[in-house]
């Protein structure tokens, strides 16, 4: 038994991390502290003062642990690894695990390569970037390829040259082929150099060289060739109008700033690589009411710069970081040189945090709307049916439906909506058993019966175990039973469930003439709704997922068996008889149709299998039916 009062006597008085655990051992936190003994006891002393997400947490703790370290440094690295690795619920999260791609440069090989990379090694390679767009990378690099002709091969030059035909590349005239020895390295070092000044946002030359080449074609009448530099003109000044200048000074910095409401923060972050930017993003971060910009920005730099491969020099930040100086100790470690952390409080920098802010908000203003026309069409739209039939606390959702070709391969459905939202890890199929013929009230009896028994069964064995019963795939039993058709459906349903001593609410789907949803039946009464409602949407999408996974189901069996027919089903007809059926009534309809009498009549039928055959397309007719002969 863990101990609470005891083992806050037992602390350190030493930096380190630690780590909450609920009553089912769940990592629930993640801290650090300069003093264990200090930080860790302020969580169970008063709390007068603490935000209401700290008072939850605290509520929940079962237990503690904590890792001793020499620094406070190495606990600010310590968690940020375990934040990242267990997730833990009452830390404020960045939702976004983003790898930023890179343009590598292979300088360190006699032939140099230029390629596309989503990570930043510690190797001899020059890297670009990180970029916010993988196509902004790979647009970039087809340019590079054009203009200057650089290899793309794995070869080992020079090892490897002409031990194989050249590639495709230099027949399009995006390579020299140095892997022949059609260029020499001296010549090749030279379009290398003038791709990294291209990289380095040097456009001037090239775009004046590139316009003087397309001139002099258009002069030498060489128009395919004009027409070739025009579009690579084009190309470069497009590449050349996403860098912009933001600063004189040459810095690589990064601007942060967060736009905030109770439940979700947006940060926003220009990146600006040697004075131009070259791209923004936004993160959006899981919050407390309570949570400070300072705490939530602190949060996020933790997190983000833990997972990046590249550091700039300079971060310029909305509001002062917690423990501001142990972070930038920690990134210059990482980077191996001085990294500065800026609030700007005026002028120039002042304007550009201000312009990440107001990106920021208007991201986070855009998602909340969205969000709520997503709540209303899902959550909305639920708590609207619950409303028409007089429920509460509807979360979960079951819809059922059959499907079969006259009775041939009975397949049932069963979907799942929770919050309005289709939950198909949950979506369960029926192989029907014990129904023969097209009965599909029988065949939903069975179907719900197979649901509920294996869900009670699942139930008993779980708890047996001393397992929580909502663990299992069955388990979970809906708050609304949702049947695709009226009165019959509803009935076989309630039916099923009373003989199984389960109390669900069950309501059909009741469609018009016209196969349309036009109402709900519930407790005998239809109930009309609103064709433009948000709960009529939501009725009409659960009716037609329930149909539609139900067919695919259908579908994929009769893919299996091929060619078949319902006429196989029927006890007494093999294939000779189906044969003479067929071929003497032309349709199965007229199969279904025919009496006694005229099914007896066809060749190689006799008065049993006429019988067999009449009372298949028939269940009412089962047991029931007396056939008198004339």
């Amino acid at each position: 038994m863990f101990d609470i009062e005891e083992e806050l006597k037992r602390l350190p008085a030493q930096p380190g991390v630690y780590l909450m655990h609920d009553a089912k051992d769940e990592i629930i936190y993640v801290g650090k502290a300069v003093s264990l003994k200090n930080r860790v006891r302020q969580y169970f002393q008063s709390s007068r003062g603490k935000t209401a997400k700290i008072r939850q947490m605290v509520s929940r703790i079962a237990r503690f642990e904590y890792i001793v370290t020499d620094t406070e440094m190495e606990a600010l690295v310590l968690e940020c690894n375990l934040i990242k690795e267990h997730q833990p619920r009452y830390n404020t999260m960045l939702k976004d695990d983003k790898a930023y791609p890179y343009i590598r440069v292979t300088v360190e090989e006699a032939f140099p390569r230029v390629m596309f990379s989503r990570t930043m090694k510690r190797d001899k390679s020059r890297y670009f970037g990180p970029y916010t767009s993988a196509g902004a990378v790979k647009d970039t690099l087809d340019l590079i390829h054009k203009l200057y002709r650089i290899r793309t091969c794995r070869r080992l030059l020079p090892r490897d040259i002409g031990k194989e035909r050249p590639c495709l590349n230099y027949h399009i005239r995006q390579c020299d082929a140095p892997c022949q020895g059609y260029i020499n390295q001296e010549a090749y070092a030279e379009h290398v150099r003038r791709a990294l000044d291209f990289l380095n946002g040097h456009y001037d030359e090239l775009l004046k060289s590139l316009e003087d080449q397309m001139m002099q074609a258009s002069a030498a009448m060489e128009f395919e060739k004009a027409i070739e530099y025009r579009d690579l003109l084009r190309s470069v000044k497009q590449v050349a109008q996403k860098q912009k200048i933001t600063s004189g000074n040459m810095e690589d910095r990064d601007v942060i700033a967060m736009a905030k409401d109770d439940q979700d923060a947006v940060v926003q972050v220009f990146f600006i690589r040697e004075g131009k930017m070259i791209g923004r993003d936004h993160f959006r971060m899981s919050v407390g009411t309570e949570e400070s910009k300072s705490q939530i920005l602190t949060s996020f730099v933790k997190q983000f710069y833990a997972g990046t491969p590249f550091l700039p020099r300079e971060l310029w930040v909305q509001e002062e970081l917690e423990d501001a100086e142990v972070i930038a100790d920690w990134l210059g470690s990482r980077k191996g040189q001085r990294v500065r952390i800026v609030v700007p409080k005026k002028g120039e920098k002042e304007q550009m945090v201000e312009l990440a802010y107001k990106n920021a908000a208007l991201v986070l203003t855009r998602d909340n709307e969205r969000n709520r026309r997503e709540e209303q069409r899902t959550v909305g739209a639920m708590n609207e049916v619950a409303g028409w039939l007089g429920l509460t606390g509807v979360r979960r959702m079951e819809a059922f439906d059959i499907s079969n070709i006259s009775g041939y391969e009975s397949v049932g459905s069963m979907v799942v909506f929770e919050d309005g939202k289709p939950k198909r890890s949950d979506y369960r199929k029926f192989r029907i058993r014990t129904v023969v013929g097209p009965d599909d009230y029988a065949s939903m009896r069975e179907v719900l019966t197979r649901r509920f028994t294996h869900g009670l069964e699942e139930r008993e064995r779980l708890k047996e175990q001393g397992m929580d019963e909502k663990l299992g795939s069955f388990t979970r039993f809906p708050d609304l039973l949702m049947m695709d058709g009226g009165r019959g459906q509803v009935n076989i349903a309630l039916e099923v469930l009373e003989s199984l001593k389960l109390t669900i609410p069950v309501c059909g789907m009741v469609k018009d003439d016209n196969h349309r949803t036009r109402g709900v039946y519930y407790r005998n009464v239809e109930i009309p709704i609103d064709r433009h409602s948000e709960g009529f949407r939501l009725v009409t999408r659960i009716q037609d997922e329930a149909h539609r996974f139900a067919i695919e189901y259908h579908r994929s069996l009769r893919g299996k068996t091929q060619v078949r027919s319902i006429l196989d089903d029927i006890p007494g007809i093999g294939d000779t008889r189906r044969k003479a059926l067929m071929k003497h009534m032309k349709t199965l309809e007229a199969v279904k149709a025919a009496s006694v009498e005229e099914l007896a009549a066809v060749p190689g039928m006799n008065r049993s299998a006429a019988e067999s055959v009449y009372r298949f397309f028939r269940p009412q007719a089962n047991e029931r039916t007396v056939i008198v002969e004339e």
